[in-house]
């Protein structure tokens, strides 16, 4: 099932086609595709949002080569994430049935995949983008390996690392467009910053008894645990209304689209708040939904004017 040479990768043609879709099947969940679509979002944000409102016609082919190479470079940190953590994903229910815990890869497949991807990735950033791209692309990498993934085995305040590596993709979409940051790229990265906190902290809410299962001290023990995540969930999601505010101010947006901005804020906190009070499964879980649809939702009424302009 392990594709570690060439040789290996050849024989995959013998195999059964419907052997052969499954195993590219696990190695596609290796690469966390469903936080890709949100990664995808906010990079594609990044870098509409860098272009002058005035210009002369849209750099797709930049875009596509922006994407592609912060995608690949994101989906090998999912399956090296996956590698280093396969012992203690065997230990939680929502994790034992991802590829290398019910055994269905080798680990040493998922290792060359995922150092292969990553490699990739920043190389072909830095070849058909910039270099700034590139760097950003790999200091988020190796922050989420080498930091945050360790740390959420050391302190509860391994989110705020976290956060900080996994709010970068808007500024890689803004200096893929223009090769340097500016002051609306670090507000879209404060709303992504932000975002992750009552985000993962209804997740943490959900699963705090599989987190505390193997080993994960992602909440505190003991009576601090509540309230250290209504802290973590209420306050940075209150935070977001200048921080959002001002990026749709700064976006160009119209009273109403800064309107439509704030309204999706309200929502945030207002579920947020019921977490917070009521620390239950279920207000977890709606904020959860909520804050799924918030971030795609704000970044596309940032876009929307510009998309909208002659």
């Amino acid at each position: 099932m392990a594709l570690p040479t060439p040789v290996a990768a050849f024989e995959l043609t013998r195999i059964e086609p419907s052997s052969q879709r499954r195993i590219l099947a696990e190695f596609w969940a290796l690469t966390k595709p469903e936080i890709n679509f949100l990664i995808a979002i906010a990079t594609l944000t990044g870098f509409h949002l860098a272009l002058p409102a005035q210009h002369n016609g849209f750099p797709l082919v930049l875009l596509v080569h922006t994407l592609l190479g912060t995608l690949l470079v994101a989906s090998g940190a999912g399956a090296l994430n996956q590698y280093v953590e396969r012992r203690f994903d065997a230990q939680m229910r929502r994790t034992r049935r991802r590829p290398l815990v019910a055994k269905r890869l080798d680990p040493g497949s998922a290792l060359g995949f995922g150092v292969l991807l990553a490699s990739v990735g920043s190389i072909y950033l830095a070849v058909t983008v910039n270099a700034l791209t590139s760097l950003l692309a790999f200091a988020t990498l190796t922050s989420y390996l080498a930091l945050y993934t360790p740390l959420k085995r050391k302190t509860p305040f391994c989110t705020v690392v976290g956060a900080l590596s996994g709010a970068m993709p808007p500024l890689i979409g803004w200096a893929a467009a223009t090769d340097k940051l500016s002051l609306e790229a670090w507000m879209l990265y404060g709303i992504l910053f932000l975002w992750q906190f009552p985000h993962f902290m209804a997740i943490a809410w959900m699963y705090r008894e599989d987190y505390a299962n193997a080993g994960y001290r992602i909440l505190p023990n003991g009576p601090q645990m509540g309230r250290f995540m209504s802290w973590q969930a209420l306050l940075p999601s209150l935070a977001l209304v200048p921080v959002s505010a001002g990026a749709a101010v700064l976006a160009g947006g119209d009273l109403l689209g800064t309107g439509a901005v704030w309204v999706l804020t309200s929502t945030l906190i207002f579920f947020s708040a019921r977490l917070a009070f009521r620390q239950s499964n279920l207000a977890a879980r709606r904020l959860l939904t909520v804050s799924i649809v918030y971030l795609p939702a704000t970044y596309f009424l940032l876009m929307l004017h510009r998309f909208l302009v002659p």
